[in-house]
């Protein structure tokens, strides 16, 4: 018999709880499709606590049956992050007396390590899942405490079916996008000969030419719990030299990632001798693969040009393998510029609870978006998709 699907307009919204969850068909088909599936959330709601809460909403019809499960996450958001005022600005001044000056309690819609997706199901379409959560999120909020809501990096294509939540009031905002690369070659050789300029082909070779003097090794694996200790502190020496600081994550993360989804992980690991000098951490989904996070030995990395010799060995093996795209998570543009990749953008939208502050928040956040003060994505030819 055909499932029939029930009007938006009677769909309720509302937190479900773990337990249900557990048993809730809805949520083990979420993000079906997608290399992030229920897994990954449960992975992160576990393993990444420091400054989120965790939760999920269940979308259901009037007669009480979860037809999708969207998650979310609440956290005390700094508004303007993407800028940093400086102690000596107005703001900075202001915070100097008080502290929580313009950090509101946020309902987040997404993940808090990656970008979100709406949770489309056999039972509903993305563009039902999105009317819905738009026409009851506000008052999800005001339930939950939550000052303002956002649906944080939600990809270009969705932009159609989120195209309710700006009538409901929400603005639009570019995030740090994502960058892609296509891959489908016979080589890296190959790649370089086609797509890449004769000046940025001899500087590449300079730089492949350092790491290689330090022979290197590289290897291939899809769980990393056994150097797990190695892998951590080149985690956290590229985290913490990052401008932009979100989630920070745990031993346990690449750990439960490899053992409970090592059909999507995959881990490159490069060895001096007995010395684990980088590692990547991708995933995988049909012909993409994706870069996820990486750790340097930042005693070594810079002389060794590191970040282009693993980028050029991780797109090696994609290519052998038969991924025909490269997929990057943001920053670090200006390599990726001179790769030839292409910019992948990812969506903010935001609105305050209050209407009148909403009014507000709606003409300033254009204008307090990171990726408006980044002039490197300037350079790329597709900067404008973006916004």
């Amino acid at each position: 018999m055909e499932r029939r699907i029930p009007d938006p307009e009677f769909l309720s919204v509302a937190p479900i709880g773990r337990d249900e969850l557990r048993t809730c068909e809805a949520w083990r088909i979420a993000f079906a499709g997608q290399r992030k599936d229920h897994r990954y959330y449960e992975i992160i709601a576990d393993t990444v606590r420091d400054h989120f809460e965790y939760g999920c909403f269940a979308i259901r019809d009037p007669s009480g049956r979860v037809l999708a499960v969207q998650p979310y996450f609440l956290l005390d958001q700094d508004v303007l992050e993407g800028i940093k005022p400086d102690r000596s600005s107005l703001v900075g001044r202001i915070r100097c007396r008080y502290p929580r000056f313009l950090k509101l309690r946020t309902l987040m819609l997404g993940c808090t390590a990656g970008e979100g997706h709406l949770a489309a199901s056999a039972y509903l379409s993305s563009a039902a899942v999105a009317r819905a959560l738009a026409q009851n999120i506000v008052a999800q909020a005001h339930a939950l405490g939550a000052q303002m809501i956002v649906l944080k990096e939600f990809p270009r294509n969705d932009r159609r079916d989120l195209a309710y939540f700006e009538r409901e009031g929400f603005g639009r905002a570019p995030s740090m996008p994502m960058t892609t690369l296509d891959i489908d070659y016979n080589s890296f050789d190959d790649y370089m000969q086609s797509a890449l300029s004769a000046k940025t082909r001899r500087d590449l070779r300079k730089k492949f030419h350092a790491a290689e003097r330090s022979d290197l090794e590289m290897t291939v694996t899809d769980n990393a719990a056994s150097f797990i200790d190695e892998l951590y502190p080149l985690y956290l020496q590229t985290y913490e030299r990052s401008h932009f600081h979100f989630e920070k994550l745990t031993k346990d993360y690449f750990r439960r990632l490899g053992c409970e989804m090592s059909d999507k992980t995959r881990f490159f690991i490069w060895y001096r001798g007995n010395t684990l000098m980088a590692f990547a951490l991708c995933m995988v989904e049909g012909e993409d693969i994706f870069a996820e996070y990486i750790g340097l030995d930042y005693d070594f990395a810079l002389d060794l040009h590191l970040y282009h010799y693993i980028s050029r060995d991780v797109i090696a093996w994609a290519m052998t393998h038969g991924y025909k795209r490269f997929r990057s998570s943001g920053l670090n543009y200006d390599p990726k510029l001179h790769l030839r990749h292409r910019l992948d953008p990812i969506d903010l939208y935001v609105r305050h609870v209050s209407p009148t502050a909403n009014r507000i928040m709606r003409q300033a956040l254009p204008w307090i978006v990171p990726a408006r003060y980044d002039t490197t994505l300037r350079k790329f030819p597709d900067y404008r998709q973006m916004w």
